[in-house]
């Protein structure tokens, strides 16, 4: 009896997976313009193909340093930055990766549009979403805030298939270099697009209203 309930419930959570699969807009690295364009805040995504990460260290140095883009060995326009700092161990000559769950992205808030303006960055991954200034750049410069899952950082590494290389390993530390990953059907959610609309900044403006109800509410004020 057990056995046929749990086969059941593998059939339902299998039947909803696909379901959220089908429902998913699939987009390859790198992205161009008219596919950033077509998303919209809400979207689910699978993204494929190379991306590549950077926290605080590399931002840093993108936008106060500013490396020519031939000094930098993976290509940057039109990709995709993974706000995430991956646990990753060297084995032989080869890079594993263990663990790559996303970093909270208004740690670099500071930094993220000019490094958008300067080398044409056409998403961002991350979670918790970004501010205003990031947004005007992903509007006038053509990006989006893709929204992945935090506490799964090794569900997320499931998806990332190789490490291709990694790029200021030495002078920033593993999880503070940038790395150039290949990615599978890695599972996001666009929460702000390339016209100025944030899902963030949406539920920010209802909670504080419905926090104000309930205060007037609570004072007895209607």
């Amino acid at each position: 009896m057990l056995g046929k309930q749990k086969g059941k419930a593998d059939m339902v959570e299998k039947s909803a997976v696909s379901s959220q699969q089908s429902a998913s807009k699939r987009i390859n690295t790198p992205l161009t313009e008219d596919i950033v364009m077509s998303l919209r805040i809400g979207d689910i995504v699978l993204v494929n193909g190379l991306i590549v990460t950077g926290r605080d260290k590399v931002h840093k140095f993108l936008a106060h340093e500013k490396p020519d883009k031939k000094d930098i060995p993976f290509e940057l326009h039109d990709g995709i930055i993974y706000h995430c700092g991956p646990i990753i161990k060297k084995v032989d000559d080869t890079y594993k990766l263990i663990a790559a769950g996303p970093t909270t992205s208004m740690r670099v808030e500071m930094y993220e549009a000019d490094v958008i303006k300067t080398y044409g960055i056409r998403g961002i991954i991350g979670k918790g979403g970004m501010g205003e200034e990031t947004l005007n750049a992903m509007k006038e410069y053509g990006c989006v805030y893709l929204h992945t899952i935090s506490g799964a950082a090794a569900y997320l590494a499931d998806r990332i298939k190789n490490v291709r290389d990694g790029w200021k390993i030495e002078e920033f530390g593993a999880p503070e270099a940038m790395w150039l990953l290949e990615v599978e059907e890695f599972p996001a959610v666009v929460t702000m697009d390339a016209r100025g609309n944030s899902l963030h900044r949406d539920i920010e403006k209802i909670s504080l209203t419905k926090l104000k109800e309930l205060f007037l509410e609570k004072r007895g004020i209607s």
